[in-house]
């Protein structure tokens, strides 16, 4: 049965990538103002700074680290939402892979050089932002906890976004996807973890 499915999505994957680049170029017609706003007009000494922070914040180690030492040392409400936080991190890489792997779209840097960029830019599939994904599903529980933080948390997490795109590593639409992921699979935790066996 898995390989049959397997030659078919094979067969299908040609079309796939055709289809999926149509769309990206009218995704981009819709959000290269927003794209050139953000990466252009904003390029500052500060904001470099603020993003060069955020872009951390956003990054696998961090997330699975803060992730797990708060799932370690933390207690009630905090220990859950490591834990969650930690398990929805993991989780929401898996989409984020396939996607990049079944449908790649080049990073903006890439297809416009007058970009924006970071000094050492990514070079794999652009869609979606892996970044926001991880900085969604660690920060949601949080959120879900403790809803006085949302004001504190959801900032930082668009932070992320924004940062992503300020160094031209992705378009809007990239991490709008990966916000979407990122709180989809934070939500699904719980849910998961309370199914029986």
């Amino acid at each position: 049965m898995s390989d049959i499915l397997e030659g078919r999505l094979g067969q299908d994957a040609p079309e796939r990538r055709l289809v999926m680049e149509r769309l990206y170029r009218l995704l981009e017609r819709v959000e290269m103002p927003l794209f050139m706003h953000v990466n252009t007009k904003w390029n500052r000494d500060l904001w470099d700074r603020l993003f060069r922070i955020l872009t951390l914040l956003g990054g696998a180690t961090f997330c699975l680290g803060f992730s797990l030492a708060a799932g370690l040392l933390a207690s009630g409400p905090w220990r859950a939402a490591g834990w969650q936080g930690l398990a929805a991190v993991a989780l929401s890489h898996l989409p984020v892979a396939l996607a990049k792997r079944g449908a790649p779209r080049r990073r903006p840097y890439q297809k416009y050089p007058q970009a924006n960029t970071c000094r050492k830019p990514l070079k794999d599939p652009s869609f979606p932002s892996g970044h926001t994904t991880a900085a969604f599903a660690m920060l949601t529980p949080w959120m879900a906890a403790a809803p006085m933080l949302i004001p504190l948390l959801l900032p930082i997490a668009v932070g992320v976004a924004l940062s992503r795109v300020y160094f031209g590593q992705h378009y809007p639409s990239d991490t709008i996807a990966g916000a979407l992921l990122g709180c989809s699979a934070a939500l699904l935790v719980p849910l998961w973890l309370s199914l029986p066996l």
